[in-house]
């Protein structure tokens, strides 16, 4: 049984927006055209992948086994595809850094730029992805090293500490709290936060749940298929907030304020630290370290 993986590739995009209209969209393809190839995939298989109404569409209990392999088939076909494009340019020295924050700004900015300038002979690539997708580039070898916030558990995988950054809520400029240059979580209680539920969303979600939680309030969290960046451009209306790392603060606009939040212990921050295969002897990789050893002292010893 012949399996299209552009069949496949509708299929998650379908789960994971939950929509074969926005599915549709994302792909940019016709919502008929994406519906028909979903379902003939469905006759293919002999089952059904998706309850569908008019709110949308929700992966079946056979649809999610099957979504879980097709997702895996899809991001090796990805990770083939930045092989053979990396391979078409031919160069000597190539380093692969996954990254799932922001480089508006900050230390990671500064890093790959440093990269950039020092090593000229280096073929820089990076990967805006998934923590699911760079621990598949990095056992596949596509990926040299994957910076990232939340702990990364993988057989091979070893990791240093790299930095902190400071979390900051995003508030309408007109907001009662944005006249504080500091809040507590405390003050956020009532607040509606939206978080996206890629990149370092689902971390900060759960620091979020933590510390409200440990002053003895529920957190009030909806998550989004969508950016940081398209979140916080709808912070102004009112209805919500977001939290976002210091990093993503470059990108400012002139109607939201960033507050620090305070922790008992000082601000509120994330912890990034880079991941890598203990069995990468890319000499990239290894000029890569020297540079965070000069810039990052005392990493290694996290």
């Amino acid at each position: 049984m012949t399996i299209d993986l552009r069949q496949l590739r509708f299929a998650v995009t379908a789960a994971d927006t939950a929509s074969f209209l926005r599915a549709a969209k994302q792909l940019n393809v016709k919502q008929s055209t994406l519906s028909k190839k979903v379902s003939a995939l469905e006759h293919r298989l002999g089952i059904t992948l998706f309850e569908r109404s008019t709110r949308g569409v929700v992966p079946t209990d056979a649809g999610k086994a099957f979504l879980e392999v097709a997702r895996r088939i899809v991001t090796d076909a990805d990770n083939l595809l930045t092989t053979a494009k990396a391979v078409r340019y031919g160069e000597v020295g190539r380093l692969m850094v996954g990254f799932s924050g922001s480089l508006s700004t900050g230390n990671l900015r500064l890093l790959l730029g440093d990269v950039l300038e020092r090593f000229p002979d280096v073929q820089l690539d990076a990967l805006e992805a998934s923590p699911e997708r760079m621990i598949s580039g990095l056992q596949t070898r596509i990926v040299d090293i994957a910076i990232h916030a939340s702990q990364i558990e993988e057989p091979g995988v070893t990791k240093r500490w790299l930095w902190s950054e400071r979390l900051m809520v995003v508030l309408p400029k007109e907001d009662r709290l944005a006249k504080s240059e500091s809040l507590f979580w405390t003050d956020l209680r009532k607040s509606v936060f939206v978080m996206p539920r890629e990149r370092s969303g689902p971390r900060i979600a759960e620091v979020i749940r933590q510390r409200l939680g440990g002053n003895g309030f529920k957190a009030n969290i909806i998550t989004q298929e969508t950016s940081a960046e398209t979140i916080a451009a709808m912070v102004p209306f009112g209805k919500f907030i977001t939290v976002v790392p210091e990093s993503a603060t470059g990108a400012a606009r002139p109607d939201v304020v960033f507050r620090e939040i305070t922790d008992p212990n000082g601000a509120a921050h994330l912890d990034f630290a880079a991941w890598w295969r203990e069995d990468n002897d890319n000499p990239a990789l290894a000029r890569f370290f020297k540079l965070l050893d000069e810039r990052y002292p005392l990493a290694g010893a996290g």
